[in-house]
């Protein structure tokens, strides 16, 4: 190639090199809010882009889905470290995301720990409604074990008929649980007492076939009411309105008595 025929060759591009900017520079930390259910309501740190323009960070944060361990929000209660919470944002508070129940599921190694050869798996799902309107899917698993007179057998597998009595039990008892309490109650069953609504499953079905490990494995809501800030903030134990201070009645009617002997002058 001829000298001096291609100069573009010794200059650098145009505009120079581009700044490397950290990303984290742009980004701002908000508090996860557990509701009041739970005993630890610190659920965790998030974090999003500052607002920029007509990006609002709060608005970005609405709808985000945070997945708890059930013992970090009951105080490490390492018993129940196997089933996980979903936590959705529904508000932003300052630098505060109040959050709501979005769902419960088991952890994949203690699933694979309840199942086992020799015996039938039972599982049901149902859609209930709860009583402040949330439509929720909840899904039941069960396992047959060895009745009294079957010390012999190696096997305890349930017949067809009985399979199908079973499930309709798990159908009638999950139902009636659900339709009869609100969400925060119905998070409080799965939350302090999980098991509940499987020990009445196992004791309904002990006449068709004798189960073990009933428990509810999953929960998701699939539709809400319409939001209400009010009901988040009662939730979140923390009422939106000013109810003023506590009033001594006998104070108070004292204050009157004396004001009334200054001829209707106040």
């Amino acid at each position: 190639m001829a000298i001096g025929k291609n100069k573009r060759l010794t200059k650098g591009r145009k505009g120079g090199k581009k700044k490397t900017v950290d990303p984290f520079t742009r980004k701002e930390t908000y508090s996860v809010k557990a509701p009041s259910i739970f005993a630890t309501r610190n659920a965790g740190r998030t974090i999003i882009t500052k607002t920029m323009g007509t990006k609002i960070a709060s608005e970005g944060l609405k709808g985000r889905v945070f997945e708890v361990s059930l013992a970090d929000l009951n105080g490490g209660d390492e018993s129940q470290g196997y089933r996980k919470i979903k936590l959705v944002c529904e508000d932003v508070n300052g630098y505060d995301v109040l959050t709501n129940f979005h769902g419960m599921d088991i952890t994949r190694d203690k699933l694979c720990s309840l199942i086992r050869k020799w015996q039938t798996l039972i599982e049901a799902f149902v859609d209930v409604r709860t009583t402040d309107g949330y439509h929720l899917r909840m899904f039941c698993i069960g396992f047959t074990k060895k009745q009294g007179n079957q010390q012999a057998k190696s096997t305890c597998y349930a017949q067809s008929g009985q399979v199908r009595a079973i499930r309709k039990k798990m159908f009638d008892i999950m139902t009636e649980e659900a339709s009869k309490c609100d969400l925060k109650e119905l998070v409080q069953k799965f939350c302090s007492m999980p098991e509940s609504i499987g020990h009445e499953i196992e004791k309904a079905c002990q006449s068709i076939f004798p189960l073990q490990n009933v428990c509810i494995r999953k929960v998701k809501v699939l539709r809400k009411p319409k939001f209400d800030l009010v009901k988040l903030m009662e939730l979140h134990g923390d009422s939106g309105e000013d109810t003023g201070a506590k009033l001594d009645k006998i104070a108070a009617e004292t204050t009157v008595e004396a004001l009334g002997g200054a001829g209707g002058r106040l």
